[in-house]
């Protein structure tokens, strides 16, 4: 898989994705990115890419019950899995499968729109980019984020299923990770016509459960999912030992607690 390329994933794939990338890799961020933005009661908000929806449940409660969100995802099961949770209190929350390159929503529609880890992933970013200002309206916002390394967890296991699984595998896995860099960032905003355009670093501790067992979980939410169930115990086994221990200077009793960061974008339209 590229970096381009959609994860396209059963509605049990997931369901894993939610249970274990939405609430450890990518939850503890979403507050952050909410935060940046800067929402407002009353707002409407676009979470592009919503994947199962942690940044438009991060925001309900932000923009009040005078609010709303507009969720997009070409994935059909991370929709499907983002309606199937309970609504948070706050802005009610319209799921849609769409296209980041061809949004259904009218031109000037939207006060804020937030994208976090989707822009690695769309095609055609420069479209993407000029999607998101054309439905924004005057004076409103994008704030986004995109990693700026593949980070020590992501490495490790991608080390681990390289020595063990194979270089292809290890590979499409690490491809979410492939961004683009800070000086990308702000030509493909300028470009699309964005103004005060704002690039900075954000940084978290991230804690992982029991590591072992949470690195075959992780992999059961991705799209090589198939590939890795497939292979005989032993090796499922070596992968999570493995990255256990090329994370032993980060142990967090039987998990980790590591330093990760990620790119934040922001940027307006005048």
């Amino acid at each position: 898989m590229t970096a381009h390329e959609q994860w396209h994933m059963t509605r049990e794939a997931a369901q894993a994705y939610e249970r274990y990338v939405a609430r450890y890799i990518l939850g503890p961020w979403a507050p952050l990115l909410v935060d940046t933005a800067r929402l407002a009661c009353g707002e409407h908000m676009l979470d592009l890419a919503c994947g199962t929806g942690v940044v438009a449940r991060a925001a309900a409660k932000r923009l009040g019950p005078t609010g709303r969100i507009t969720a997009v995802d070409l994935n059909p099961g991370m929709i499907d899995v983002a309606r199937s949770l309970p609504a948070p209190e706050g802005a009610p929350i319209e799921w849609q499968r769409a296209s980041a390159l061809e949004l259904p929503l009218a031109d000037a529609s939207i006060d804020a729109v937030l994208c976090q880890q989707g822009l690695q992933f769309f095609p055609d970013a420069p479209l993407a980019m000029r999607e998101m200002r054309r439905v924004l309206r005057d004076g409103g916002r994008i704030a986004l984020s995109v990693w700026n390394s593949t980070g020590r967890y992501n490495a490790a296991l991608g080390q681990a299923l390289r020595q063990t699984l194979g270089d292809e595998l290890a590979s499409r896995f690490c491809a979410s990770r492939r961004a683009p860099a800070r000086a990308e960032l702000v030509r493909l905003a300028a470009d699309a016509g964005f103004a005060d355009v704002d690039v900075r670093v954000s940084r978290i501790t991230v804690r992982l459960p029991e590591l072992e067992r949470f690195a075959l979980q992780h992999l059961s939410a991705t799209p090589i999912a198939p590939e890795v169930a497939r292979a005989d115990a032993s090796a499922r086994a070596r992968v999570g030992a493995s990255v256990r221990q090329q994370l032993a200077a980060f142990a967090d009793g039987e998990g980790a607690a590591y330093p990760e960061e990620t790119y934040v974008l922001t940027a307006w339209r005048r």
